[in-house]
Protein backbone atom coordinates (compact mmCIF):
# COMPACT_ATOMS: atom_id res chain seq x y z
CA UNK A 1 0.00 0.00 0.00
CA UNK A 2 3.01 2.34 1.09
CA UNK A 3 4.17 1.85 -2.65
CA UNK A 4 1.19 2.34 -3.94
CA UNK A 5 0.82 5.92 -2.19
CA UNK A 6 3.95 6.90 -3.30
CA UNK A 7 3.69 5.96 -6.75
CA UNK A 8 1.13 8.52 -6.81
CA UNK A 9 3.08 11.50 -5.05
CA UNK A 10 0.26 11.55 -2.37
CA UNK A 11 2.79 10.99 0.46
CA UNK A 12 4.20 14.15 -0.62
CA UNK A 13 2.88 17.82 -0.39
CA UNK A 14 0.30 18.11 -3.31
CA UNK A 15 -1.94 21.14 -3.62
CA UNK A 16 -4.64 19.17 -5.23
CA UNK A 17 -6.63 22.07 -6.58
CA UNK A 18 -3.67 23.50 -8.69
CA UNK A 19 -3.13 19.76 -10.00
CA UNK A 20 -6.84 19.39 -11.12
CA UNK A 21 -7.95 22.39 -12.93
CA UNK A 22 -3.70 22.34 -14.34
CA UNK A 23 -4.49 18.49 -15.53
CA UNK A 24 -8.13 19.97 -16.84
CA UNK A 25 -6.37 23.22 -18.67
CA UNK A 26 -4.09 19.86 -19.91
CA UNK A 27 -6.48 17.78 -21.14
CA UNK A 28 -8.99 20.72 -23.51
CA UNK A 29 -5.06 21.49 -24.95
CA UNK A 30 -4.27 18.15 -25.87
CA UNK A 31 -7.33 17.64 -28.10
CA UNK A 32 -6.55 19.17 -31.05
CA UNK A 33 -3.02 18.78 -30.83
CA UNK A 34 -3.57 14.82 -30.92
CA UNK A 35 -5.89 14.97 -33.86
CA UNK A 36 -3.94 17.51 -35.96
CA UNK A 37 -0.75 14.81 -35.00
CA UNK A 38 -2.85 11.78 -36.04
CA UNK A 39 -4.19 13.97 -39.59
CA UNK A 40 -0.37 14.77 -40.45
CA UNK A 41 0.42 10.91 -40.12
CA UNK A 42 -2.81 10.53 -42.14
CA UNK A 43 -4.41 8.32 -39.44
CA UNK A 44 -7.70 8.85 -37.48
CA UNK A 45 -8.25 11.30 -35.02
CA UNK A 46 -9.24 8.67 -32.05
CA UNK A 47 -5.34 6.93 -33.07
CA UNK A 48 -4.19 10.24 -31.70
CA UNK A 49 -6.55 10.71 -28.85
CA UNK A 50 -6.14 7.02 -27.67
CA UNK A 51 -2.34 7.63 -28.27
CA UNK A 52 -2.21 10.84 -25.75
CA UNK A 53 -4.41 9.26 -23.26
CA UNK A 54 -2.00 5.60 -22.87
CA UNK A 55 1.04 7.54 -23.26
CA UNK A 56 0.08 10.39 -21.00
CA UNK A 57 -1.44 8.45 -18.05
CA UNK A 58 1.41 5.60 -18.14
CA UNK A 59 4.30 8.51 -18.28
CA UNK A 60 2.72 10.36 -15.67
CA UNK A 61 2.18 7.41 -13.20
CA UNK A 62 5.42 5.88 -13.65
CA UNK A 63 7.68 8.47 -15.48
CA UNK A 64 11.02 10.08 -14.12
CA UNK A 65 9.43 13.77 -14.12
CA UNK A 66 6.73 14.30 -11.89
CA UNK A 67 4.96 17.13 -13.84
CA UNK A 68 5.72 16.54 -17.46
CA UNK A 69 3.15 15.69 -20.13
CA UNK A 70 3.75 12.73 -22.64
CA UNK A 71 1.48 12.20 -25.82
CA UNK A 72 0.93 12.10 -29.60
CA UNK A 73 3.65 13.90 -31.22
CA UNK A 74 4.43 15.65 -34.47
CA UNK A 75 7.98 14.34 -33.87
CA UNK A 76 6.24 10.80 -33.88
CA UNK A 77 3.66 11.71 -36.80
CA UNK A 78 6.32 12.98 -39.40
CA UNK A 79 8.56 9.81 -38.85
CA UNK A 80 5.39 7.18 -39.27
CA UNK A 81 3.56 9.43 -42.23
CA UNK A 82 5.80 7.39 -44.95
CA UNK A 83 4.80 3.65 -43.40
CA UNK A 84 1.02 5.24 -42.81
CA UNK A 85 0.82 5.62 -46.97
CA UNK A 86 3.20 2.66 -47.91
CA UNK A 87 1.89 -0.33 -45.46
CA UNK A 88 -1.39 1.16 -42.98
CA UNK A 89 -1.88 1.44 -39.89
CA UNK A 90 -1.30 -1.92 -38.91
CA UNK A 91 2.27 -1.52 -39.26
CA UNK A 92 2.40 1.74 -37.51
CA UNK A 93 1.34 -0.16 -34.45
CA UNK A 94 3.82 -3.02 -34.83
CA UNK A 95 6.53 -0.41 -35.19
CA UNK A 96 5.09 1.63 -32.20
CA UNK A 97 5.12 -1.73 -29.93
CA UNK A 98 8.72 -2.46 -31.37
CA UNK A 99 9.83 1.37 -30.69
CA UNK A 100 8.48 0.85 -26.83
CA UNK A 101 10.37 -1.97 -26.46
CA UNK A 102 13.27 -0.12 -27.39
CA UNK A 103 12.95 2.44 -25.88
CA UNK A 104 12.55 0.20 -22.13
CA UNK A 105 16.18 -1.57 -23.33
CA UNK A 106 17.25 2.21 -23.37
CA UNK A 107 16.18 2.75 -20.09
CA UNK A 108 17.25 -0.57 -19.03
CA UNK A 109 20.83 -0.16 -19.95
CA UNK A 110 21.07 3.26 -18.30
CA UNK A 111 21.44 5.50 -21.56
CA UNK A 112 19.78 8.15 -20.60
CA UNK A 113 22.66 9.37 -18.83
CA UNK A 114 23.91 10.10 -22.33
CA UNK A 115 21.81 13.13 -22.54
CA UNK A 116 24.31 15.18 -20.53
CA UNK A 117 26.54 15.36 -23.65
CA UNK A 118 23.90 17.49 -25.08
CA UNK A 119 25.08 20.93 -24.98
CA UNK A 120 23.59 24.43 -23.99
CA UNK A 121 23.54 25.92 -26.85
CA UNK A 122 22.29 22.82 -29.05
CA UNK A 123 19.53 22.96 -25.92
CA UNK A 124 18.42 26.46 -27.14
CA UNK A 125 18.33 25.85 -30.38
CA UNK A 126 15.86 22.96 -29.61
CA UNK A 127 13.77 24.86 -27.57
CA UNK A 128 13.52 28.10 -29.52
CA UNK A 129 13.02 25.39 -32.39
CA UNK A 130 10.21 24.19 -31.05
CA UNK A 131 8.66 27.47 -29.91
CA UNK A 132 8.58 28.89 -33.83
CA UNK A 133 7.21 25.32 -34.72
CA UNK A 134 4.10 25.49 -32.38
CA UNK A 135 3.59 29.16 -33.46
CA UNK A 136 3.67 28.29 -37.02
CA UNK A 137 1.34 25.26 -36.37
CA UNK A 138 -0.90 28.10 -34.96
CA UNK A 139 -1.22 29.82 -37.59
CA UNK A 140 -3.37 27.01 -39.78
CA UNK A 141 -6.68 27.67 -37.02
CA UNK A 142 -6.86 31.27 -39.09
CA UNK A 143 -7.32 28.79 -42.27
CA UNK A 144 -10.81 27.44 -43.75
CA UNK A 145 -11.35 25.14 -45.96
CA UNK A 146 -12.07 26.18 -49.58
CA UNK A 147 -14.45 25.90 -52.23
CA UNK A 148 -11.71 24.17 -54.24
CA UNK A 149 -10.92 21.54 -51.12
CA UNK A 150 -7.63 23.84 -50.61
CA UNK A 151 -6.76 26.02 -47.05
CA UNK A 152 -7.40 29.58 -47.73
CA UNK A 153 -6.74 32.32 -45.01
CA UNK A 154 -10.14 33.49 -43.30
CA UNK A 155 -11.30 36.96 -44.48
CA UNK A 156 -14.01 39.62 -42.95
CA UNK A 157 -15.67 39.02 -39.67
CA UNK A 158 -14.87 35.93 -39.64
CA UNK A 159 -10.68 36.55 -39.58
CA UNK A 160 -11.55 39.66 -37.02
CA UNK A 161 -13.08 37.59 -34.70
CA UNK A 162 -11.15 34.95 -34.80
CA UNK A 163 -8.01 37.84 -34.10
CA UNK A 164 -10.46 39.02 -31.19
CA UNK A 165 -10.82 36.06 -29.45
CA UNK A 166 -7.05 34.45 -29.97
CA UNK A 167 -5.89 38.45 -28.36
CA UNK A 168 -8.38 38.21 -25.55
CA UNK A 169 -7.58 34.31 -24.66
CA UNK A 170 -3.59 35.62 -24.45
CA UNK A 171 -4.30 38.76 -22.72
CA UNK A 172 -5.96 36.72 -20.15
CA UNK A 173 -3.32 34.52 -19.67
CA UNK A 174 -0.85 37.49 -19.15
CA UNK A 175 -2.66 39.50 -17.23
CA UNK A 176 -5.12 37.22 -14.41
CA UNK A 177 -1.66 36.24 -12.34
CA UNK A 178 -0.88 39.21 -11.95
CA UNK A 179 -4.47 39.60 -10.16
CA UNK A 180 -4.29 36.53 -8.57
CA UNK A 181 -3.50 32.68 -8.81
CA UNK A 182 -6.78 31.02 -7.64
CA UNK A 183 -7.03 29.83 -10.34
CA UNK A 184 -5.09 28.95 -13.65
CA UNK A 185 -5.06 31.32 -16.18
CA UNK A 186 -5.02 29.14 -18.97
CA UNK A 187 -8.15 27.61 -18.10
CA UNK A 188 -9.98 30.93 -16.89
CA UNK A 189 -9.31 31.96 -20.50
CA UNK A 190 -10.58 29.00 -22.28
CA UNK A 191 -14.03 29.49 -20.23
CA UNK A 192 -14.59 32.80 -20.90
CA UNK A 193 -13.67 32.98 -24.54
CA UNK A 194 -15.92 29.62 -24.44
CA UNK A 195 -18.49 30.89 -22.83
CA UNK A 196 -18.34 34.68 -25.19
CA UNK A 197 -18.13 32.59 -28.43
CA UNK A 198 -21.21 30.54 -27.24
CA UNK A 199 -23.13 32.83 -25.87
CA UNK A 200 -23.06 35.38 -28.15
CA UNK A 201 -23.33 32.90 -31.03
CA UNK A 202 -20.18 33.80 -33.14
CA UNK A 203 -19.31 32.23 -36.21
CA UNK A 204 -15.55 31.00 -35.48
CA UNK A 205 -13.94 27.95 -35.90
CA UNK A 206 -14.20 25.17 -33.03
CA UNK A 207 -13.13 21.50 -32.42
CA UNK A 208 -15.61 20.09 -33.85
CA UNK A 209 -14.97 21.78 -37.39
CA UNK A 210 -11.76 19.69 -37.23
CA UNK A 211 -12.68 16.32 -36.49
CA UNK A 212 -14.78 14.42 -34.32
CA UNK A 213 -13.94 13.10 -31.35
CA UNK A 214 -16.91 10.50 -29.92
CA UNK A 215 -15.02 7.27 -29.40
CA UNK A 216 -14.93 4.30 -26.57
CA UNK A 217 -12.25 3.14 -24.03
CA UNK A 218 -9.03 2.44 -27.00
CA UNK A 219 -9.92 -1.31 -27.96
CA UNK A 220 -7.24 -3.72 -27.20
CA UNK A 221 -5.69 -5.05 -30.82
CA UNK A 222 -2.46 -6.89 -31.90
CA UNK A 223 -1.11 -5.73 -34.66
CA UNK A 224 -2.60 -7.34 -37.72
CA UNK A 225 0.79 -8.11 -39.99
CA UNK A 226 2.76 -11.27 -40.95
CA UNK A 227 5.47 -12.55 -38.42
CA UNK A 228 8.25 -12.89 -40.76
CA UNK A 229 11.49 -11.42 -41.52
CA UNK A 230 10.33 -9.49 -43.99
CA UNK A 231 7.79 -7.79 -42.25
CA UNK A 232 10.48 -6.51 -39.16
CA UNK A 233 12.58 -5.53 -42.01
CA UNK A 234 10.21 -3.12 -42.98
CA UNK A 235 8.74 -2.08 -39.13
CA UNK A 236 12.41 -2.01 -37.79
CA UNK A 237 13.70 0.94 -39.23
CA UNK A 238 11.05 3.13 -38.24
CA UNK A 239 10.96 1.77 -35.07
CA UNK A 240 14.19 2.91 -34.11
CA UNK A 241 14.10 6.44 -35.48
CA UNK A 242 10.19 6.89 -33.32
CA UNK A 243 12.22 5.10 -30.47
CA UNK A 244 15.41 7.68 -31.02
CA UNK A 245 13.17 10.94 -31.73
CA UNK A 246 10.93 9.95 -28.64
CA UNK A 247 14.17 9.52 -25.91
CA UNK A 248 15.67 12.65 -27.66
CA UNK A 249 12.70 14.87 -27.10
CA UNK A 250 11.48 13.40 -24.00
CA UNK A 251 15.03 13.61 -21.99
CA UNK A 252 15.24 17.01 -23.62
CA UNK A 253 12.29 18.32 -22.25
CA UNK A 254 12.65 16.78 -18.94
CA UNK A 255 16.24 18.74 -18.63
CA UNK A 256 14.24 22.00 -19.70
CA UNK A 257 11.76 21.08 -16.71
CA UNK A 258 14.30 20.39 -14.58
CA UNK A 259 16.15 23.57 -15.09
CA UNK A 260 12.23 25.85 -14.53
CA UNK A 261 11.56 23.47 -11.58
CA UNK A 262 15.12 23.77 -10.06
CA UNK A 263 14.68 20.10 -9.49
CA UNK A 264 15.70 16.96 -11.15
CA UNK A 265 14.17 14.17 -12.80
CA UNK A 266 15.50 10.50 -13.81
CA UNK A 267 16.21 9.86 -16.87
CA UNK A 268 16.46 6.32 -16.77
CA UNK A 269 13.28 6.23 -15.32
CA UNK A 270 11.50 8.00 -18.16
CA UNK A 271 13.25 5.96 -20.80
CA UNK A 272 11.46 3.05 -18.89
CA UNK A 273 7.86 4.53 -18.76
CA UNK A 274 8.25 6.06 -22.57
CA UNK A 275 9.20 2.60 -23.34
CA UNK A 276 6.63 1.03 -21.65
CA UNK A 277 3.64 3.95 -22.82
CA UNK A 278 4.29 3.04 -26.33
CA UNK A 279 4.24 -0.96 -26.34
CA UNK A 280 1.39 -0.40 -24.72
CA UNK A 281 -0.63 2.47 -26.85
CA UNK A 282 0.45 0.38 -30.23
CA UNK A 283 -1.80 -2.81 -28.22
CA UNK A 284 -4.40 -0.17 -27.90
CA UNK A 285 -4.79 1.18 -31.34
CA UNK A 286 -2.53 4.48 -30.49
CA UNK A 287 -0.23 6.16 -32.77
CA UNK A 288 2.46 6.62 -30.20
CA UNK A 289 4.41 9.42 -28.47
CA UNK A 290 6.92 11.11 -26.29
CA UNK A 291 6.74 14.30 -24.39
CA UNK A 292 5.42 17.37 -25.09
CA UNK A 293 6.99 20.47 -24.75
CA UNK A 294 3.83 22.85 -25.12
CA UNK A 295 1.64 20.99 -22.70
CA UNK A 296 4.35 20.54 -20.39
CA UNK A 297 5.42 23.85 -19.86
CA UNK A 298 0.96 24.82 -19.70
CA UNK A 299 1.55 22.57 -17.26
CA UNK A 300 4.29 23.92 -15.04
CA UNK A 301 3.19 27.52 -15.63
CA UNK A 302 -0.43 26.49 -14.25
CA UNK A 303 1.56 25.56 -11.01
CA UNK A 304 1.78 21.55 -10.97
CA UNK A 305 4.37 20.03 -9.92
CA UNK A 306 3.45 16.36 -8.93
CA UNK A 307 2.27 13.16 -10.87
CA UNK A 308 -1.39 13.56 -10.20
CA UNK A 309 -1.75 16.77 -13.09
CA UNK A 310 -0.78 14.26 -15.46
CA UNK A 311 -3.60 11.97 -14.19
CA UNK A 312 -6.06 14.51 -14.42
CA UNK A 313 -5.31 15.12 -17.65
CA UNK A 314 -5.26 11.57 -19.38
CA UNK A 315 -8.42 10.52 -17.72
CA UNK A 316 -10.37 13.47 -18.70
CA UNK A 317 -8.88 13.39 -22.14
CA UNK A 318 -10.81 9.55 -21.95
CA UNK A 319 -13.56 11.08 -20.38
CA UNK A 320 -13.95 14.15 -23.31
CA UNK A 321 -13.58 10.91 -25.91
CA UNK A 322 -16.44 9.01 -24.13
CA UNK A 323 -19.10 11.04 -22.59
CA UNK A 324 -18.38 15.04 -23.40
CA UNK A 325 -17.76 14.99 -27.39
CA UNK A 326 -21.02 17.11 -27.75
CA UNK A 327 -19.41 19.84 -25.35
CA UNK A 328 -15.80 19.52 -26.30
CA UNK A 329 -16.25 19.90 -30.05
CA UNK A 330 -18.18 23.45 -29.13
CA UNK A 331 -14.85 24.49 -27.84
CA UNK A 332 -13.45 27.47 -30.08
CA UNK A 333 -10.00 27.13 -31.50
CA UNK A 334 -9.46 30.42 -30.71
CA UNK A 335 -9.18 29.75 -26.93
CA UNK A 336 -6.78 27.15 -27.44
CA UNK A 337 -4.36 29.15 -30.53
CA UNK A 338 -4.63 31.98 -28.11
CA UNK A 339 -2.72 29.56 -25.08
CA UNK A 340 -0.79 27.80 -27.71
CA UNK A 341 0.43 30.78 -28.83
CA UNK A 342 1.44 31.59 -25.04
CA UNK A 343 3.21 28.46 -25.05
CA UNK A 344 5.79 29.40 -27.73
CA UNK A 345 6.46 32.90 -26.44
CA UNK A 346 6.95 30.95 -22.97
CA UNK A 347 8.79 28.58 -24.32
CA UNK A 348 11.42 30.79 -26.34
CA UNK A 349 14.54 31.51 -24.74
CA UNK A 350 14.42 35.05 -25.20
CA UNK A 351 17.70 35.08 -23.08
CA UNK A 352 19.60 33.47 -26.18
CA UNK A 353 18.86 36.69 -28.92
CA UNK A 354 21.21 38.36 -26.49
CA UNK A 355 24.17 35.62 -26.86
CA UNK A 356 24.82 36.89 -30.23
CA UNK A 357 28.36 38.70 -29.87
CA UNK A 358 28.94 37.64 -26.64
CA UNK A 359 28.93 33.75 -27.19
CA UNK A 360 31.76 32.03 -29.39
CA UNK A 361 30.79 31.85 -32.66
CA UNK A 362 30.79 28.39 -32.72
CA UNK A 363 28.16 28.07 -30.10
CA UNK A 364 25.99 30.65 -32.32
CA UNK A 365 26.09 28.65 -34.90
CA UNK A 366 24.92 25.42 -33.62
CA UNK A 367 22.26 27.09 -31.81
CA UNK A 368 20.53 28.54 -35.41
CA UNK A 369 21.37 25.41 -37.62
CA UNK A 370 19.33 23.13 -34.74
CA UNK A 371 17.02 25.74 -34.78
CA UNK A 372 16.78 26.20 -38.22
CA UNK A 373 16.69 22.24 -38.84
CA UNK A 374 13.78 21.76 -36.20
CA UNK A 375 11.87 24.53 -37.87
CA UNK A 376 12.21 23.71 -41.57
CA UNK A 377 12.48 19.91 -41.43
CA UNK A 378 10.27 18.62 -38.62
CA UNK A 379 13.53 15.94 -37.53
CA UNK A 380 14.56 16.89 -34.45
CA UNK A 381 16.49 13.86 -34.07
CA UNK A 382 18.62 15.34 -36.94
CA UNK A 383 18.98 18.64 -35.67
CA UNK A 384 20.34 17.52 -32.03
CA UNK A 385 22.64 15.13 -33.72
CA UNK A 386 24.01 17.72 -36.03
CA UNK A 387 24.26 19.99 -33.13
CA UNK A 388 26.35 17.88 -30.80
CA UNK A 389 28.50 16.58 -34.14
CA UNK A 390 29.63 20.24 -34.58
CA UNK A 391 29.84 21.31 -31.05
CA UNK A 392 31.88 18.14 -30.88
CA UNK A 393 34.01 19.26 -33.45
CA UNK A 394 34.52 22.46 -32.54
CA UNK A 395 35.82 21.40 -28.68
CA UNK A 396 38.33 18.96 -30.70
CA UNK A 397 39.71 22.02 -32.52
CA UNK A 398 40.44 24.27 -29.95
CA UNK A 399 41.46 22.04 -27.67
CA UNK A 400 43.75 20.38 -30.66
CA UNK A 401 45.14 23.99 -30.34
CA UNK A 402 46.62 24.33 -26.61
CA UNK A 403 49.05 21.81 -26.87
CA UNK A 404 52.31 23.53 -26.61
CA UNK A 405 56.00 22.18 -25.31
CA UNK A 406 58.31 23.88 -23.31
CA UNK A 407 62.04 22.45 -24.00
CA UNK A 408 65.75 23.21 -22.08
CA UNK A 409 68.77 21.01 -21.85
CA UNK A 410 69.87 19.92 -18.28
CA UNK A 411 73.52 19.97 -17.00
CA UNK A 412 74.11 16.06 -18.04
CA UNK A 413 72.91 17.06 -21.58
CA UNK A 414 69.06 15.52 -21.50
CA UNK A 415 66.94 17.61 -23.38
CA UNK A 416 63.66 17.60 -22.04
CA UNK A 417 59.61 18.28 -23.60
CA UNK A 418 57.32 19.37 -20.51
CA UNK A 419 54.01 19.15 -22.96
CA UNK A 420 51.16 21.09 -21.88
CA UNK A 421 47.59 20.30 -23.06
CA UNK A 422 45.60 17.56 -23.81
CA UNK A 423 47.30 14.73 -26.41
CA UNK A 424 44.64 12.81 -28.30
CA UNK A 425 43.68 12.64 -32.53
CA UNK A 426 43.42 16.00 -32.87
CA UNK A 427 46.16 17.27 -31.61
CA UNK A 428 49.04 14.51 -32.80
CA UNK A 429 49.67 16.76 -35.82
CA UNK A 430 50.93 20.15 -33.67
CA UNK A 431 52.27 17.86 -30.96
CA UNK A 432 54.88 15.85 -33.29
CA UNK A 433 55.96 19.28 -34.70
CA UNK A 434 57.04 20.18 -31.12
CA UNK A 435 60.29 17.57 -31.81
CA UNK A 436 63.30 18.13 -33.79
CA UNK A 437 64.76 14.56 -33.91
CA UNK A 438 67.23 15.37 -36.00
CA UNK A 439 69.18 18.15 -33.88
CA UNK A 440 68.12 16.64 -30.53
CA UNK A 441 71.06 15.07 -28.18
CA UNK A 442 71.11 11.41 -27.73
CA UNK A 443 69.08 11.22 -24.30
CA UNK A 444 65.37 13.25 -24.68
CA UNK A 445 62.51 13.13 -21.60
CA UNK A 446 59.25 13.93 -22.91
CA UNK A 447 57.32 15.11 -19.09
CA UNK A 448 53.68 14.73 -19.21
CA UNK A 449 53.17 16.64 -16.08
CA UNK A 450 51.02 18.92 -17.40
CA UNK A 451 49.20 17.07 -20.01
CA UNK A 452 47.22 13.99 -20.69
CA UNK A 453 47.07 11.30 -23.53
CA UNK A 454 43.26 10.85 -24.30
CA UNK A 455 42.92 8.22 -26.91
CA UNK A 456 44.25 5.38 -28.80
CA UNK A 457 46.03 8.23 -31.24
CA UNK A 458 47.87 9.97 -28.78
CA UNK A 459 49.48 6.39 -27.82
CA UNK A 460 50.36 5.73 -31.33
CA UNK A 461 51.90 9.39 -31.14
CA UNK A 462 53.88 8.14 -28.70
CA UNK A 463 54.88 5.45 -30.36
CA UNK A 464 55.89 6.60 -33.89
CA UNK A 465 57.63 9.65 -31.99
CA UNK A 466 60.09 7.01 -30.07
CA UNK A 467 60.82 4.94 -33.17
CA UNK A 468 61.77 8.46 -34.71
CA UNK A 469 64.41 8.82 -32.23
CA UNK A 470 65.46 5.07 -31.88
CA UNK A 471 65.89 5.25 -35.87
CA UNK A 472 68.32 8.64 -35.45
CA UNK A 473 70.23 6.56 -32.92
CA UNK A 474 68.73 8.27 -30.02
CA UNK A 475 66.87 6.94 -26.70
CA UNK A 476 63.65 9.28 -25.73
CA UNK A 477 62.27 8.59 -22.13
CA UNK A 478 58.51 9.23 -21.06
CA UNK A 479 58.11 10.86 -17.68
CA UNK A 480 54.36 11.61 -15.30
CA UNK A 481 52.18 9.38 -17.49
CA UNK A 482 48.62 9.24 -15.79
CA UNK A 483 47.03 6.13 -14.49
CA UNK A 484 44.48 6.50 -16.80
CA UNK A 485 47.47 6.53 -19.54
CA UNK A 486 49.59 3.68 -18.17
CA UNK A 487 46.30 1.91 -18.15
CA UNK A 488 45.95 2.41 -22.09
CA UNK A 489 48.90 1.54 -22.46
CA UNK A 490 48.49 -2.08 -20.83
CA UNK A 491 45.57 -2.56 -23.01
CA UNK A 492 48.10 -1.67 -26.07
CA UNK A 493 51.04 -3.62 -25.04
CA UNK A 494 51.43 -5.58 -28.16
CA UNK A 495 51.49 -2.69 -30.76
CA UNK A 496 53.81 0.12 -28.71
CA UNK A 497 57.32 0.11 -27.49
CA UNK A 498 58.15 2.78 -24.89
CA UNK A 499 60.15 4.08 -21.79
CA UNK A 500 58.73 5.27 -19.73
CA UNK A 501 60.04 6.86 -16.35
CA UNK A 502 58.36 6.09 -13.15
CA UNK A 503 60.10 6.61 -9.54
CA UNK A 504 63.12 7.67 -10.89
CA UNK A 505 63.62 4.50 -12.95
CA UNK A 506 62.69 3.25 -16.45
CA UNK A 507 60.31 0.80 -17.23
CA UNK A 508 59.60 -1.15 -20.92
CA UNK A 509 55.84 -0.27 -21.51
CA UNK A 510 55.99 -4.28 -22.15
CA UNK A 511 56.22 -4.42 -18.36
CA UNK A 512 52.95 -5.09 -15.78
CA UNK A 513 52.36 -1.43 -14.18
CA UNK A 514 52.22 -0.90 -10.56
CA UNK A 515 48.49 0.66 -11.52
CA UNK A 516 47.84 1.81 -7.11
Amino acid sequence: MDSVIKLFDLSQKVNYKTEILSGLTVALALVPEAIAFAMIAGLSPLTGLYAAFSVGLITSILGGRPGMISGATGAVAVVIVALAKSHGVEYIFAAVVLAGIIQMLAGIFRLGKFIRLVPHPVMFGFVNGLAIVIFLAQLDQFKIMGDAGVLQWMTGMQMYSMLALVLLTMLIIWGLPKITKVVPASLTAIIVISAIAIGFGMDTKTVGDIASIQGGFPPFHIPAIPFTFEALSVVFPYALIIAGVGLIESLLTLNLIDEITETRGNGNKECIAQGLANFVTGLFSGMGGCAMIGQSLINISSGARARLSGIVASLMLLVFIMFGASIIEQLPMAALTGLMIMVAIGTFEWASLRSFGKMPVQDVIVMVLVSLITVFLHNLALAVLAGVIISALAFSWENAKRIRARKHTDEDGVKHYEIYGPLFFGSVTAFNDKFDVQEDPENVIIDFYESRVADMSGIEALNRITHRYKAAGKTVQLKHLSTRCRKLLAKADNIVDLNIIEGGKVKDSRSTFDLA
